[in-house]
């Protein structure tokens, strides 16, 4: 059984290539990078991160994001050898809630145990070697070996597993990934909600748990970091397992303090719920926050997401343009050299998968009522009593005929977003269990913004450019009316 498993985790094609994938989500992702002096970025290891997208009978779907480190083996055992404890019969619709959690913990306990099966052969190799005398001219051959060992049986892996079965959410958690929950409301609200904390070493819970066993809470939480990760419960890594008395954060444990049981939460209801989910891996959360702080991560990624759906025709072309999105803005603060600059000198893999609940996707980009396109432009505002950036986004929509109209006016935490066409925008306002965006916005109800004109204004000339229909100086107008530093009224903050 060993063998068999060691070959699977070899082998360069999955079981679960076969199996149906599910058309209701999308993936995007971004390899690693360390930025040189001059802002240009490099790999510095292979992707590591791992996911599955799945459909399987009865109803039921299985996702899942994982972070792998020290190489992507357990990542990549982890997405097979789950989806086979999950999806082969062993959940159905008559299962209850208990059922579903303990079918789940099992599952994990499965795959963790099965991915030390695998490597038992090496460790058992590994561990004669080191107590293994040679004469000098072997020994080089052996500490080769060893070294061949080593990145065999090293690495492990964080994970967030969402499972719907009879239209209820699950969330099964080891680690720092992340998981929310996007619900939208009918006057365009959107509740945004984090299901679960992260297994970290800043986790209250977590900290209990391990002084529990004995160790000292406060010198792990000093230290931010155990064998080389934040995360206090991962899959693999046998080093923090097997010799965690051998660590010295870790020495005073009674037992393995470093787990791999999932924190599961559920059930949700989604009956009814209009919305997303999202599942992060923690280096596209790390990147977000290194460069925005972590107070509004949350908010900010929602709104990137429901920005994109606006636009986009796929599921796929959302997910990867989110994680563009989110790559850009921390080279940019990198290379800005502001305050947290010093935080964004490199990144770790980014995965990112989205699934929408009953949430619909861009038509074409077409508004239904004008037929044209949409052009979000979006000018920087901030109010004198806040310091939180903020911008107002105008949703500029270029008429296929007549004259041109006022967009949706919104209001958003991000420099770019549009509204859903049709509707209000998603990203009006967002709202979370624990804080509340801060936005402002302007309007103009005689639409003085835009200069009324005949349909050619909307007509490209020789160089390919349309003629400017956009009148900003109300806009400025109401900025300056906000800064005490009587900045001029008349147009003059903008293009003279």
């Amino acid at each position: 059984m060993a063998a068999q498993r060691r070959n699977l985790m070899q082998s360069h094609q999955s079981w679960t290539d076969d199996l149906p994938l599910c058309q209701m989500c999308g993936v995007g992702a971004a390899t690693n990078c360390v930025y040189g002096p001059d802002g240009k970025g490099t790999q510095s290891h292979p992707n590591e991160d791992g996911h599955l997208r799945f459909r399987g009978e009865d109803g039921c779907f299985l996702y899942g994001v994982f972070n792998g480190y020290d190489g992507s083996r357990v990542a990549s055992f982890a997405s097979q050898c789950l989806t086979a404890e999950l999806l082969l019969g062993q959940l159905n619709s008559s299962h209850t809630d208990s059922d579903v959690r303990r079918i789940l913990t099992q599952a994990f306990d499965v795959v963790e145990k099965s991915y030390f099966e695998t490597i038992d052969d090496a460790l058992a190799e590994k561990a004669h070697l080191s107590n293994y005398l040679l004469p000098h001219n072997e020994s080089q051959k052996v500490q080769e070996r060893l070294k061949e060992l080593e990145q065999e049986v090293s690495g492990g892996a964080t994970a967030v597993v969402a499972l719907i079965l009879n239209n209820k959410l699950y969330i099964a958690n080891v680690g720092t990934n992340r998981a929310l929950l996007c619900k939208s409301s009918s006057d365009g609200q959107n509740q945004v909600l984090q299901i679960g904390r992260p297994h970290s070493t800043d986790n209250e819970d977590e900290l209990q748990r391990l002084a529990a066993l004995g160790v000292d809470s406060a010198r792990v939480r000093q230290a931010g970091q155990i064998a080389g990760q934040s995360s206090t419960r991962r899959l693999g890594d046998y080093r923090v397992k097997f010799n965690y008395n051998e660590i010295d954060l870790l020495s005073a444990a009674k037992t393995r303090p470093i787990i791999a049981e999932p924190e599961i939460h559920g059930s949700q209801s989604l009956d009814s719920v209009t919305g997303f989910l999202l599942l992060m891996s923690e280096g596209l959360i790390n990147a977000l926050e290194s460069a925005h702080g972590p107070e509004q991560a949350n908010q900010e990624i929602v709104a990137m997401v429901a920005a994109e759906l606006a636009l986009q025709t796929s599921l796929e072309a959302v997910a990867q343009s989110v994680v563009e999105r989110v790559k850009r803005l921390h080279h940019d603060v990198y290379v800005s050299g502001r305050q947290r600059a010093t935080y964004c000198s490199r990144h770790e893999d980014m995965t990112l998968l989205i699934r929408t609940l009953n949430y619909p996707l861009a038509d074409g980009v077409l508004t239904p009522t004008q037929g044209g396109r949409i052009y979000p432009v979006s000018v920087p505002y901030s109010n004198s009593q806040s310091t939180s950036k903020t911008s107002v986004t105008l949703s500029l929509v270029m008429p296929s005929q007549s004259t041109l109209t006022n967009g949706t006016n919104t209001a958003s935490t991000l420099e770019e977003g549009t509204p859903t066409p049709g509707s209000q925008s998603p990203t009006a306002t967002l709202q979370s269990t624990n804080t509340q965006t801060q936005s402002s916005s302007s309007s103009s109800g005689d639409g003085s913004l835009f200069r009324q004109r005949g349909s050619q204004a909307a007509q490209p000339d020789e160089t390919g450019r349309v003629p400017p229909y956009v009148d900003f100086s109300q806009f400025y107008r109401l900025w300056g009316s906000d800064h005490s530093d009587s900045q001029s009224t008349q147009g003059g903050l903008g293009p003279q």
